[in-house]
């Protein structure tokens, strides 16, 4: 898909994965509106890539609305949207004070999975409208899933579940989509040098990458953010789900 003055959205757009992501398509010459929760953070990556900030809470109907909204109004109707916000909570199922407050598990269902489909279904309704590129395509979507979808540790149940959902959605609303010209993908990466990661001490992050094959060190943000590029610049890749996690098979805990 050629990006040149093509609107895009990148939710979890304000750091991370999502930033680089932002500046990645950005640099292709696309209009990006950085989507987050943290005002200040948005405004300052959408005024280094002359986008513009858009806040919003994926996981409330009402709140995506207005965002895609505003994000149009701005710049047209996207193209591209990256689903890139997303939380993590690391807790068991049986703990040390009981079982695990539902509302805990729900609020992680709700950011990751519900948010990654609400934000697709509000924009793919009006990439559906939009005039066909020269390739037949109208638009792209990628999702964040994590290797964890497919070997998550103990006390990742919540997280496992909303990406393995996250996955599991995939294929057949690339199917669904297909009709329309709308490519449907996921990245599932692995241990990446996320704001998180990053606050970790040294020899915490060492340990970590200790267990990556290769490359043994951390994932960079910009080199999700080049897969997710060539997953916008290739036409044949659809319905698919990519680790992208230096062959990293997490164990149990």
């Amino acid at each position: 898909m050629q990006l040149k003055d093509q609107a895009a959205i990148v939710t979890g757009g304000a750091s991370g994965l999502g930033a680089a992501t932002a500046r990645k398509l950005a640099a292709q010459g696309a209009k990006v509106a950085v989507c987050d929760l943290n005002e200040k953070l948005a405004e300052s990556v959408a005024a280094e890539i002359c986008g513009v900030a858009v806040i919003c809470d994926v996981s409330d109907a009402a709140s995506a609305e207005a965002a895609v909204a505003k994000a149009s109004a701005a710049h047209g109707p996207a193209r591209v949207l990256v689903n890139c916000a997303g939380i993590g909570v690391a807790k068991r199922v049986i703990g040390r004070d009981g079982p695990m407050a539902l509302a805990d598990f729900d609020k992680v269902i709700k950011v990751n999975l519900l948010g990654s489909f609400n934000m697709l279904r509000l924009a793919t309704a009006d990439m559906s409208k939009l005039e066909p590129q020269s390739t037949g395509e109208r638009g792209v979507v990628i999702s964040t899933a994590s290797v964890a979808a497919y070997d998550g540790q103990i006390g990742q149940a919540a997280y496992a579940a909303s990406k393995g959902g996250i996955v599991a959605m995939t294929l057949p609303i690339a199917r669904e989509l297909a009709q329309f010209g709308i490519r449907v993908l996921t990245i599932a990466p692995g241990l990446f040098l996320t704001p998180l990661l990053a606050n970790l001490p040294q020899e915490a992050q060492d340990s970590l990458a200790a267990a990556i094959p290769f490359p043994r060190r951390l994932g960079a943000a910009d080199e999700f953010a080049s897969l997710a590029l060539h997953m916008v610049d290739n036409p044949y890749l659809n319905g698919e789900v990519v680790r992208l996690d230096a062959a990293l098979r997490m164990a149990p805990k």
